[in-house]
């Protein structure tokens, strides 16, 4: 994996989390909040942690804003700085400028000044908890697009020993199933003639609605 540099500007749970976890892939990040007890709880993890006011246009030219190709606006209550900072990483042209955004009008007025991403923490976690909650199959899943989702479901009773080819699952659902996990082994793109058996994971990509219908008509697990 090619090694990447990040600039993170809010180090609150969601900026903090997103900064270990792109170290702990490998990745450069230069985490910065305004806030210096948050900026000294990175510090040992970040590449580099620095206190500064990034709605200022000269602090984010002296942290060399515009040499990375990605930066991550994680700020969360300041509404204000949220914007301000983003338009303003995009007037550096910062290739792509990623904010988290409090609700749908935050997130308009984000889109609507340049970001490239907006993105909804809070939001996202409550629809994908609720949504696991909801099903006795579902594992896990990642929206893809406002139409199709790729879900992990766990294969229920009504589908051992039956092949692919016996489910028809993409003609009756208009689902795919691209892999499925039998304990440590993984079978990618499984043939027609592979069979599932009781516990196997099935990663399938489809809508969400006919994942639950395909859910439904099999029972639980």
């Amino acid at each position: 994996m090619m090694k990447k540099q990040f600039l993170v500007i809010g180090l609150g749970r969601f900026g903090s989390s997103l900064t270990r976890t792109l170290i702990e892939n490998g990745h450069e990040v230069l985490a910065v909040d305004k806030n210096e007890q948050l900026v000294q709880e990175m510090a040992s993890i970040a590449t580099h942690a620095l206190q500064a006011d990034c709605t200022d246009e000269s602090v984010l030219r002296e942290l060399g804003a515009s040499n990375f190709t990605h930066a991550i606006v994680a700020i969360g209550d300041d509404l204000q700085a949220s914007i301000l900072t983003t338009l303003l990483l995009k007037d550096l042209k910062v290739p792509k400028v990623t904010a988290k955004a409090r609700n749908e009008m935050h997130g308009n007025v984000l889109n609507k000044i340049g970001a490239d991403y907006v993105i909804y923490p809070e939001r996202d976690m409550g629809i994908r908890l609720g949504n696991q909650l909801s099903s006795d199959n579902l594992i896990d899943y990642i929206e893809l697009s406002p139409e199709y989702n790729l879900s992990e479901i766990l294969a229920p009773p009504a589908m051992n020993g039956l092949s692919l080819k016996d489910l028809n699952i993409r003609a009756r659902y208009g689902c795919t199933i691209m892999a499925i996990k039998t304990g440590q082994n993984i079978n990618v793109s499984p043939k027609a003639e592979d069979a599932i058996h009781t516990g196997d994971i099935l990663l399938i990509i489809g809508s969400y609605d006919d994942i639950r219908e395909l859910e439904s008509d099999y029972g639980r697990p």
